[in-house]
């Protein structure tokens, strides 16, 4: 049996142990939410060195919300001694991500309130509230007093017209309460005017869209001998790749200490790559819509939202899955089955030649990747989160964006610029989402260098007579202002993390190149109060030297945070990043201007990027696939 990894994530019995040892604090009453327990990584160095040495005792971390005082603290707790740390208060004001509990109950708060149901009443003539859903939405922060010092929610309310409706299609567009989430209850109730609920029914369950498709035959898809993977608890080995399999409640699926077996010899990759935060900002400014913008990574938990994945929906083939140990914030201890799955998949053409002198016998072998994902839902809106690994060295991360847009109400005849109509008396507004993703590099070894990579043409002149010529002109970033920048189309560019001190086979430093996806800039102005929580954005790639308290794009609390945290603020040091333990951060945007086809369920839109191997290897490391067997086709024709 292998050695845990110092990395693995918390099992349950060790979630238990947190939950118990915390409750006999006396810092935990009954005013007390515990937002999260999660593996307290150990120092980086002790990692790099184990299996060698033995580390320290296992240990968690807490956060947790007192309601009753408005204040965060972090605990640590050893899991083997039962050790459990004093407090560290989080800066005043500071608002930790709101519970799955907090969001049942703010429904029932907003359901309970007699001015509510008063506004509901007089609007819309509804006395009977047992067919209304209320979202949860963190309140933000627009400058006022309260956004400061009370931990709100600005929930969105949606008319049922039973049950198993799609209740998304018919918002109550005007009515907008305003809960405080410490004392659970409806301090006021904002009332912008009166839309009609939209007409149409938007119904996408199986047992209610009729006249399904019936000429889709199966799709089967097997592995007779397994997988060609070994899952040791959440340690992975895939085609010479080795690394583990993460999971907190914070940022959901999170990778670690990915290597690669090079000959007999495992090259450190990545020591940890995660999605830091999110945000989607709208972009209407009518009153009942201006508000809307949603950290989902900070105020609402990536790994709390996760779904409890299904065979043949959501994975396909011979699967492998993984559970996730959270808890709740009454103290009980919640596993998420099926939280991560992980598969192979087969990705057609990997290379192939053929050689005109030799027609029969061409070489050509096809790609395999493994996958390892996870899908969260965030109210009306889901994400996928894929890593994909393939046999030629490149990582690839991808997320897909699915679900239920967040809707509007129109009056009949009435268009908005701002948003797209999709049904009779129903828009969806136009707005963006932003993801940020902390790469920390260790390849081979730590101290590691970025170079911005722009390939430009050469001046006319004798030395390019044909004026044909051009370069790939590597930038060294020495520190992080300097490092801070954006896509560039016209130069192609890209970004190549190196470390000087390996050379390869030619005698180059031995580097990786991070090749951008499809991306967008913020539309909404710097002055704009969700940018100012959201400095991130400001660039697409940010290089720091490591912290390793230093994790989160947008600072340890943005929710209600009034801005400046994070990134933007850790880089005005300008600290030097050349030759150092430097983390990668990049920025991502997918600006969806709506269409009626995302109506009444999106289909599914993507964004990511590829971390390519460049000059890390001697040669292609998929020259060794063997070919794949020639199968006799299934398919006919003529007949």
């Amino acid at each position: 049996m292998p050695l845990l990894h110092p990395l693995e994530p918390l099992t349950a019995a060790e979630v238990e142990r947190a939950i118990a040892l915390l409750r006999a604090t006396p810092e935990f009453t009954s005013a007390t939410r515990l937002i999260s327990v999660m593996l307290k990584e150990p120092p980086k160095e002790l990692v790099h060195a184990w299996p060698s040495i033995d580390l320290p005792e296992r240990e968690a971390e807490a956060v947790l919300h007192d309601n009753a005082r408005n204040a965060c603290f972090l605990v640590d707790v050893n899991l083997a001694t039962g050790a459990v740390s004093s407090p560290r208060y989080a800066p005043a004001g500071s608002q930790p991500t709101m519970s799955t509990d907090e969001q049942v109950e703010c429904e029932q708060a907003v359901l309970a309130s007699e001015e509510f149901r008063a506004a509901l009443k007089k609007h819309y003539g509804i006395e009977d509230t047992s067919l209304v859903m209320v979202d949860i939405w963190s309140a933000g922060n627009y400058g006022s007093e309260e956004d400061r010092t009370r931990r709100l929610a600005r929930p969105l309310c949606f008319l049922r017209s039973d049950p198993t409706d799609n209740g998304y299609v018919r918002p109550i567009e005007g009515i907008r309460p305003v809960v405080d989430l410490n004392e659970m209850k409806v301090i006021r109730v904002e009332e912008y005017g009166v839309w009609p609920l939209p007409p149409k029914a938007g119904n996408y369950s199986a047992r209610r869209v009729t006249n399904q498709r019936e000429d889709i035959r199966p799709l089967v898809i097997t592995q007779p001998d397994g997988p060609s993977y070994t899952l040791d608890g959440h340690q992975m080995s895939w085609q010479n790749w080795n690394f583990v399999i993460g999971f907190n409640a914070r940022e959901g699926l999170t990778l670690h200490h990915i290597r690669y077996n090079d000959g007999g010899r495992l090259r450190s990759i990545l020591y940890r790559a995660s999605l830091t935060e999110m945000v989607v900002p709208y972009g209407d400014p009518s009153p009942q819509q201006a508000r809307k913008n949603a950290f989902d990574v900070g105020e609402y938990g990536m790994g709390m939202c996760a779904n409890s994945l299904r065979l043949g929906c959501d994975c396909l083939g011979y699967i492998s899955y993984l559970d996730a140990h959270l808890c709740d914030s009454r103290g009980r201890a919640l596993t998420i089955p099926n939280a991560i799955c992980i598969h192979e998949e087969d990705f057609g053409i990997l290379w192939k030649h053929t050689d005109r002198r030799l027609p029969d016998e061409p070489e050509v072998r096809r790609s395999r990747r493994l996958v390892v994902s996870s899908i969260s839902t965030v109210e009306n809106y889901e994400y996928g989160f894929f890593w994909y690994f393939y046999q030629d060295g490149n990582i690839q991360f991808e997320i897909k964006l699915t679900g239920i847009l967040s809707l509007g109400a129109l009056h009949a005849g009435e268009k908005s610029p701002y948003g797209a109509l999709i049904a009779p008396q129903l828009y969806a507004p136009n707005h963006q989402h932003f993801f940020n993703v902390r790469l920390d590099f260790d390849l081979d070894g730590t101290p590691n260098t970025v170079q911005r990579v722009d390939a430009e043409a050469d001046p006319l002149g004798d030395s390019n007579p044909f004026e044909n010529a051009f370069q790939a002109r590597p930038t060294i970033l020495t520190t992080e202002k300097a490092a801070q920048g954006h896509l560039k189309l016209e130069t192609a560019r890209t970004w190549r993390i190196i470390n000087p001190s390996v050379k390869n086979a030619v005698g180059e430093p031995v580097g990786y190149k991070f090749m951008p996806g499809d991306n967008s800039f913020p539309l909404a102005s710097p002055n704009a109060w969700w940018r100012k929580r959201a400095g991130f954005v400001n660039y697409h790639v940010w290089v720091t030297p490591y912290q390793a308290d230093e994790r989160y794009a947008a600072g340890d609390y943005p929710n209600q945070s009034s801005g400046g945290d994070g990134l933007s603020k850790w880089t005005e040091a300008d600290r030097p990043v050349e030759d150092k333990d430097v983390v990668f951060w990049y920025t991502f945007g997918h600006t969806h201007i709506p269409r009626p086809e995302d109506y009444p369920v999106m289909p599914t839109a993507y964004i990511g990027f590829l971390l390519k191997p460049n000059g890390f290897f001697e040669m292609n490391p998929a020259n060794d696939l063997p070919p794949s067997a020639p199968k006799k086709s299934h398919c006919c024709s003529g007949t």
